[in-house]
């Protein structure tokens, strides 16, 4: 296929479909239901091509696995999908858990990618991959991050405690600056470019980010506030967070952060001037946020899906995913219970054991991790990057659709324990 056109129809049909007979019939969790569904769907196709050797099914398979993942996010939806994650969150709500927020996406993400490399590494030699410890612990920033879109997406319809469920939310939004500060870092070492200095990435990376967001979301939000024309107040908001990513990219910061520093100030300044006495006519601009939140969501479900039949090209498929899913709980686990002892009061009554249990399980990943295992293509040899791949697509795939299924059933089990 030679033009947009028609990738636009097949995923709007598969977004349509899919949704439609899981609202009717399984009534699973939207996004793990397109995920699985498309996942189910990318297979039949591989399993006709496989069988019958059929040109038009080769050429669907070659388009999946030749898509471009990285680009379509990092460079296309990424920013909007945070923003819609982020605008209706204020200030004043991180305030009340800045320590537990702190400590869990800059900390946990760091203890998590040593320990996860650390752990495959021993993997690696067990079943003579031929890894280095370097080339480990860049796998281990790549899938240490927690992703956002799936905490927001997905985790938010648990009825999680509102402690709990916000922590969650705001350690994902937060530890992307982290896990690509540590990859930055790790990545130099495996290809013996750079001697990066984590900490002086780290601090480029966030503090960059919040001086472009809020530098961008002040000059914007001007507008946003003399306009009466519910149109351009969500041409503003696009405008405003469209240029503090291009803006990012440019200065090599975190566009992912300032994407959520422009949402959190949108909503803080809104609520702010609300107070105030300021009367605000914003139906349409929630409800274009939601629905943009909605339709990018899908879509990047329905992708993820597709193109898990790639792992299928990792070297030993099933050892490599179990030991990444396995490597992938403990260095959550270990990372988490780290940082109990530093985090203070844990929020919503739990104790040690079943906070590290609930953010365990509740940890999801999703496709920033995928992306960053894109882009690790041309620095290491063609086998070594399809185990990379693969077992990120494997944890992405465990994280989402069984943690994430089986979320509200451990919720419900660790509850009880509490009384």
């Amino acid at each position: 296929m030679n033009s947009f056109l028609p990738y636009v129809v097949i995923i709007m049909l598969l977004i349509v479909a899919l949704g439609f007979f899981n609202e009717r019939r399984t009534k699973l969790t939207y996004e793990i239901a397109l995920m699985l569904f498309s996942i189910v769907i990318g297979g039949l196709v591989l399993g006709i091509h496989l069988i019958t050797k059929d040109q038009d099914t080769s050429l669907i398979v070659r388009d999946v696995l030749d898509f471009d993942l990285e680009d379509y996010l990092m460079k296309g939806v990424l920013c909007y999908m945070l923003f819609a994650g982020s605008c209706h969150m204020r200030l004043k709500d991180f305030k009340r858990q800045k320590r537990q927020i702190t400590v869990l996406s800059i900390f946990a993400t760091l203890l998590g990618a040593v320990f996860y490399g650390g752990i495959f590494y021993l993997v690696s030699l067990g079943l003579k991959l031929g890894l280095s410890l370097p080339v480990c612990l860049m796998f281990g920033s790549i899938v240490s991050p927690t992703d956002p879109i799936a905490a927001t997406s997905i985790l938010n319809k648990f009825n999680l405690p509102e402690d709990i469920s916000f922590l969650i939310e705001s350690e994902s939004l937060l530890n992307d600056g982290v896990g690509v500060a540590l990859f930055v870092c790790f990545s130099g070492i495996v290809r013996a470019s750079g001697s990066a200095n984590f900490f002086v990435v780290f601090f480029r990376e966030l503090f960059g980010a919040v001086v472009v967001g809020v530098a961008v979301t002040m000059l914007c939000f001007y507008i946003f506030y003399k306009t009466q024309d519910s149109a351009r107040q969500i041409f503003v908001s696009i405008l405003a967070v469209s240029s503090a990513y291009l803006l990012c990219e440019i200065f090599d910061f975190s566009g992912a952060i300032a994407s959520v520093v422009c949402g959190v100030l949108f909503s803080t300044l809104i609520k702010r001037f609300a107070i105030a006495g300021k009367e605000w006519q914003l139906e349409e601009y929630d409800t274009f946020w939601n629905i943009a939140d909605n339709l990018l969501n899908s879509v990047l479900y329905v992708i993820l899906g597709l193109t898990f039949i790639g792992i299928l090209r990792t070297p030993d498929v099933i050892l490599v995913s179990a030991g990444a899913i396995v490597c992938n709980l403990i260095g959550r686990a270990a990372s988490v219970g780290a940082c109990t002892f530093f985090m203070g009061p844990i929020p919503s009554g739990f104790n040690k054991k079943n906070f590290i249990n609930l953010m365990t399980w509740g940890g999801l990943r999703g496709a920033l991790c995928i992306a960053l295992a894109m882009s690790t293509k041309s620095m290491i040899p063609d086998e070594t990057y399809r185990i990379i791949l693969g077992g990120t697509y494997a944890i992405v795939a465990f994280t989402t659709i069984v943690q994430g299924l089986t979320m509200p059933a451990v919720y419900r089990k660790i509850n009880k324990s509490k009384l």
